[in-house]
């Protein structure tokens, strides 16, 4: 309990939460967990994407993250390109009003430090600096929770991210490929740590009863005498496909429609393939944003062993990819939580990230390129998976074991750096 004399602490979250991105929304969840548990005095709100997304899911007050409404579509016109500019200066006054509420502000998980997608330096980026400015100059202290980084080549966004890190009073990432471009962008990281994603922290969907039903197709079963695996019978099992509305990165603008279209043929005929062999497939996604490629697959692959899942959470995604023999997933959290659930997954990688994640779970071998989907090789790297399925699901439930030591040892660190037992900083009063 708080003392009667002592303000209870006040705690912002911010990012772009409540936007559509399941990913994003499950490191909030992760972290406000995180937060009722070690420290349910603290009082809440978000500043974010999303706030009428975010109050309806997590019951805490949010506040929109930009001034202007149209701060993600693309201005052409007079007003339109004066109502941005305009909401820089307005976020800057808006943004520190709202820091200097706080004692602590968190900015969960997400890459926040990487421009692995198409990404505009006065987006995001400048929102960043922004709160991490604030932070500096109110003395509020600002973390950035086992977020994502990568070298950027863009030179204003380089910059803004830059000084956004420096900016920080707490770093941690979630892999060694994020702390290591940090370190290259000119960030001195002695001190960060790296951690795995938020996501891991989540509670998993029960074991589905396999005993309920017959084997799957794949999966090997022992042989009365104990030696060579026997084929299994029954029906084939489901492979889920996590799709993403993919165009490369923010180096790639020249290119992008190529790449996106090299994706989805390349994903169309491996659905196909999976289709001809009697696979049931189930379409994943992680963004409102990805619905397009998976109408084109729908219609391009016209079966009624070709469904679309309908997510709204990560809790779903697990769900999804615990009922199912395999994964090929795109999406970094579609990659999260069908490992977190032990099922042997496929990446198609776009950034460093997800070959380390891979890597970090004991899956290294089974990564292909996004931007250069070679189908059969793709085929020849999904059988080998299925080949190897018993023991990967082995490996997999060591490795999560030893991500959830981790990341106890996280919040461990996260409360010592801003939770300090000597008792928290009042916060300033409001303008």
């Amino acid at each position: 309990m708080t003392p009667a004399d002592e303000t209870p602490v006040r705690v912002g979250v911010f990012g772009l939460l409540g936007s559509g991105n399941l990913g994003n929304d499950g490191s909030l969840e992760a972290v406000l967990g995180y937060l009722r548990a070690e420290h349910p005095e603290a009082v809440v709100d978000a500043l974010c994407g999303g706030p009428e997304a975010v109050t309806t899911r997590f019951g805490i007050p949010a506040t929109r993250l930009h001034w202007y409404r149209g701060e993600y579509r693309t201005a052409s016109r007079a007003g339109a390109i004066a109502g941005k500019g305009l909401g820089k200066i307005v976020d800057a006054v808006r943004t520190a009003a709202w820091v200097r509420r706080h004692d602590v502000v968190i900015v969960p998980g997400m890459g926040v430090l990487e421009a692995t997608l198409p990404l505009r330096p006065w987006g995001f980026p400048y929102a960043l600096f922004l709160l991490c400015a604030s932070g500096r100059l109110l003395h509020t202290r600002v973390a950035l929770v086992s977020v994502g980084a990568a070298k950027i080549g863009s030179r204003p966004t380089r910059a803004l991210v830059r000084w956004s890190a420096r900016l920080a009073a707490y770093r941690s990432y979630r892999d060694a490929p994020s702390r290591d471009a940090m370190r290259a962008m000119g960030v001195d990281t002695a001190r960060d740590e790296v951690y795995p994603d938020l996501a891991f922290s989540l509670p998993a969907p029960p074991s589905p009863e396999l005993s309920a039903s017959p084997p799957a197709f794949g999966r090997e079963e022992p042989s009365e005498q104990g030696g060579t695996p026997i084929a299994p019978a029954g029906p084939p099992g489901t492979v889920c496909v996590g799709v993403m509305n993919f165009h490369g990165g923010n180096d790639d603008r020249a290119r992008a429609e190529e790449i996106h279209r090299r994706y989805l043929d390349g994903t169309i005929q491996f659905v196909r393939a999976l289709i001809e062999e009697g696979r049931p497939v189930r379409l994943l996604t992680g963004d409102g944003v990805d619905a397009p490629v998976v109408a084109a697959i729908l219609d391009a692959v016209d079966s009624p062993l070709v469904t679309a899942a309908e997510a709204s959470s990560l809790a779903d995604l697990m769900k999804e990819t615990a009922a199912a023999d395999t994964v090929v997933a795109i999406r970094y959290h579609n990659l999260i939580c069908a490992l977190k659930v032990g099922t042997p997954t496929l990446a198609l990688c776009y950034a460093a990230k997800s070959d380390a994640l891979m890597d970090r779970m004991g899956l290294g071998a089974y990564c292909h390129p996004a931007r250069e989907v070679d189908v059969d090789r793709l085929l020849e790297q999904f059988r080998a998976l299925e080949k190897q399925s018993a023991e990967l699901r082995q490996t997999l439930t060591e490795r999560n074991l030893a991500a959830a030591r981790q990341l106890k040892h996280q919040f461990t660190a996260l409360t010592a750096a801003l939770f300090p037992a000597t008792g928290h900083a009042h916060a300033q009063e409001a303008p």
